[in-house]
């Protein structure tokens, strides 16, 4: 199966769903994302959530969740933008067990709110801490920033 068929697969079956298309996926309204994955999961045999990661783009958030079917050797991601002002988004480890960390490392770093997610607490950084440092908003007094390489920009 190619990635266009898969594409053609989900837009029949959510013929509502306004998804934008980028090389390896789709872009999704989050209020999408628990039908779209279940339909991957349990009809287009999808059997791994091998990556959930986000990216800050100073005004909004982008959750990138990368999906892996074994029957047909495809990798497909899918995408969900987030405004600033509302961080959160279903959780997906009802589907895959995986997702689980995945999640709980996005929330950790960048301060997404998974919904329903099983056990939604820091894994990497004190439980105290109340910002998320792979954001670009990320300051604090304590932080020593990387040095940067004689030659190298930024």
């Amino acid at each position: 199966m190619q990635n266009s068929e898969i594409l053609s697969l989900i837009k029949n079956k959510f013929p509502e769903l306004l998804a934008e298309e980028t090389p390896h996926g789709l872009v999704i309204p989050k209020t999408n994302l628990l039908d779209v994955a279940r339909f991957l999961k349990t009809e287009l045999g999808f059997e791994n959530c091998h990556c959930v990661t986000a990216v800050d783009r100073k005004d909004r958030i982008e959750v990138v969740y990368h999906f892996y079917s074994f029957t047909y050797h495809f990798m497909l991601t899918l995408k969900i933008i987030l405004s600033m002002n509302d961080l959160t988004v279903e959780s997906v480890a009802s589907l895959w067990r995986s997702a689980d960390w995945l999640e709980r490392e996005v929330y950790d770093l960048f301060g997404v709110r998974f919904l329903n997610h099983p056990d939604l607490r820091r894994i990497m950084n004190p439980d105290e801490w109340t910002d998320y440092p792979l954001r670009k908003d990320f300051k604090r007094e304590d932080f020593i920033p990387r040095p940067v390489s004689p030659g190298l920009k930024g």
